[in-house]
């Protein structure tokens, strides 16, 4: 089993979930209140809306015993003065359907207000939690996102964010009006006839021990529902994400049988929840007809019984009128019961989504700003690693048994403002994670990195990158214009500002070439443009930013070698003045650079010029016989050397080079 069929089999937030206590008591605090007023809007318009939904059955019962059968006065008639009620029978009629009309009309503007309060609550709820589990997902190391899929990731920033959104507006909205509807109706049993309300009142508690059970069964299949959802989205975002290479592999039919599996488990632990639900319903609304069979039963026959008497043992009278007001609500008290189980289903759904969203807005990572850090700022552009070593192990998730795998062991150098340091060595040496310590992208376990005198722990992370650009092997241009991607991060410059930088990357040319120029998009991930392409925009990117320290990963990796040339020539004026640092299997890139450091099985194995490196025939000196034709192969050791490198580079998740 590959490490991404594991990816698929675990729930990836399983940890996180477990820790968060509470999550629908925390959603309804934290987000809630603050959007109190349009829930308060819903709710009173929701009881006004259904308070008058039970008027017009009242109203119908009413007529009949005062209009039809005459067994009551028109003048019992609730909050109407005497003065306003008609005395032909057929303007009593009219006045009647007066009454029900206006009540349509009148609760027709709580319908609409109750909708827009329950709405604009949850709306704002959605787009708040959303942004702010993207700011701390954002927040979070390079640890946590090599550990997790993007497919997962956008599972919960969309679909259980808006599962949330969903309960919050449908869900509360059909509460308050069921609830409502249920005591109203059962206020109004209770007036007319209070031992056929007790008759009527029958399923409840049968219905809320079933309910019970559901709730026990159900939320469990829906947090593994959660969880197959964003297996499934993973693998078909890495599918789509890699099409080229699937296509160009002939692995179609191997790709589909990936998705028919993690399809197949999302179907069956869905299945698993909707058969559980679809019985639930029915067996509900059972329950719930089984109150109205024996109320119409209890009612009729206390209608055609003898006037002063009832059936068995009930004694209070009933009047004909009543008993059809008592018919038309019970059935309407019927449904409103029956939904209760689907709001008590939206519930346990939005319960596990908050569980999620919640366990990845409190993952803490391993690089955290400390509550003092200040404000960066570099004046000589110095840098200093003092005795450095660094594991992607989070000691904190080792077992006693298990021992932490350095990735750099000890290293230990300084670069002087101005200066540009150049790092070689074989793949998987370290030289990547290096830098990426400078950066702060991950932190170390021992030692400090400095610039200035001042170590990156102590400094803010904003202030700190803000000194800094990086050019990436692998760049990720975002989806718009080739303007768009170099102003990236230098939102204020101007246009001239751009183009001078893009001629500085040597990428000027390519892009006036291009349909629109500076306009042209350049889909997503930069899939329009060629690899060296995407490299020079990366370039000019950093050269508008006009940092303080340079860092170039293999930024010319992907250019032919005249185009590199030219660029070399841009990067030598861009570098006169600042500190630079500069990753490249391409040594004649970094031969005129002030030190050359080594890097070997994570250590500093060589330092120096190029000259001075050239003449200890070690490591580097090999290096560069064989990228200059001098010899054909390197020695066995070395070769030995790398072969252990990329057996332990294999198992690693997040291969620094």
């Amino acid at each position: 089993m590959s490490a991404g069929d594991v990816a698929v089999d675990d729930d990836p937030f399983e940890e996180q979930r477990e820790r968060v206590e509470n999550p629908m008591k925390r959603l309804f605090r934290v987000y809630g209140v603050p959007n109190l007023r349009y829930l308060i809007t819903g709710i009173v318009s929701s009881i006004g809306a259904r308070l008058l939904d039970l008027v017009p059955p009242i109203l119908l019962g009413f007529a009949v015993d005062a209009i039809f059968s005459q067994e009551k006065s028109y003048a019992a008639i609730w909050l109407v003065p005497d003065g306003w009620i008609p005395a032909s029978q057929e303007g009593q009629v009219w006045f009647t359907v007066g009454l029900i009309a206006a009540t349509f009309s009148v609760g027709a503007i709580f319908h609409w207000t109750r909708n827009w309060g329950f709405n604009a609550f949850s709306q704002n709820i959605q787009h708040a939690i959303r942004t702010d589990t993207y700011d701390a997902m954002q927040g979070l190391d390079m640890d946590f996102f090599a550990d997790k899929q993007t497919g997962e990731l956008l599972s919960i920033l969309s679909n259980d964010v808006n599962r949330l959104e969903r309960f919050l507006n449908d869900g509360l909205n059909s509460l308050f009006r069921l609830s409502v509807m249920v005591l109203g109706i059962a206020g109004v049993l209770f007036y007319y006839n209070w031992q056929l309300a007790l008759v009527a009142l029958l399923p409840v508690p049968l219905i809320a021990g079933f309910t019970y059970v559901f709730i026990q069964i159900i939320q469990p299949k829906y947090a593994e529902v959660r969880s197959t959802v964003g297996n499934v989205n993973s693998r078909l975002e890495n599918n789509l994400g890699g099409i080229s290479v699937i296509k160009a592999s002939t692995t179609e039919s191997y790709e589909s049988d990936r998705v028919d599996d993690v399809s197949q488990d999302y179907f069956d632990a869905n299945w698993d929840a909707i058969d559980t639900r679809i019985k639930f319903f029915p067996g509900l609304r059972v329950l719930a007809g089984f109150g109205f069979v024996v109320t119409f039963l209890v009612g009729g026959l206390w209608v055609v019984s003898e006037p002063g008497q009832g059936p068995w043992f009930f004694t209070e009278p009933i009047s004909t009128g009543e008993f059809v007001t008592f018919i038309l609500l019970t059935q309407r008290f019927i449904w409103p019961m029956a939904q209760f189980g689907q709001i008590i289903n939206m519930y346990q759904r939005a319960r596990a989504s908050s569980a999620r969203v919640f366990g990845l807005m409190d993952e803490r990572g391993r690089v955290e700003e400390s509550l003092d850090a200040k404000e960066l700022e570099v004046t000589e552009g110095s840098v200093e690693y003092e005795n450095v070593s660094f594991s992607y192990d989070d000691p904190a998730t080792l077992d006693d048994d298990e021992s932490v795998e350095l990735i750099l062991d000890s290293v230990d150098f300084d670069v002087d403002g101005g200066e540009t340091v150049a790092l070689v060595g074989p793949t998987g040496a370290g030289k990547s994670t290096v830098l990426k310590l400078l950066l702060r992208l991950y932190d170390v376990d021992d030692g400090s990195v400095q610039i200035d005198g001042t170590d990156v722990r102590d400094v803010t992370l904003p202030s700190l990158r803000r000194q800094l650009a990086y050019v990436q092997q692998d760049t990720y241009l975002f989806y718009g214009s080739v303007e768009d991607n170099i102003r990236y991060g230098s939102f204020d410059a101007s246009r001239e500002d751009v183009v001078d930088a893009a001629k500085a990357a040597e990428a000027h040319d390519f892009i006036t070439n291009l349909p629109e120029g500076y306009d042209t998009e350049v889909g997503e991930r930069g899939v329009k443009l060629s690899g060296g392409q995407r490299q020079r925009i990366a370039i000019a990117r950093a050269v508008l930013k006009d940092p303080k320290i340079l860092v170039l990963d293999e930024a010319t990796s992907d250019v032919d070698t005249e185009t590199e040339m030219l660029i070399q020539r841009s990067l030598d004026d861009l570098t006169e003045d600042r500190t630079t640092f500069a990753i490249a299997h391409r040594l004649s890139t970094i031969k005129d650079a002030d030190q050359i450091l080594v890097f070997e099985d994570g250590g500093i194995v060589e330092r120096g010029s190029h000259e001075d490196l050239l003449a200890r025939d070690g490591l580097y000196a090999h290096l560069w016989a064989v990228q200059a034709g001098e010899i054909d192969e390197l020695p066995d050791s070395f070769v030995e050397r790398a072969a252990e490198r990329r057996a332990k580079t294999d198992v690693e998740t997040d291969d620094d080079d």
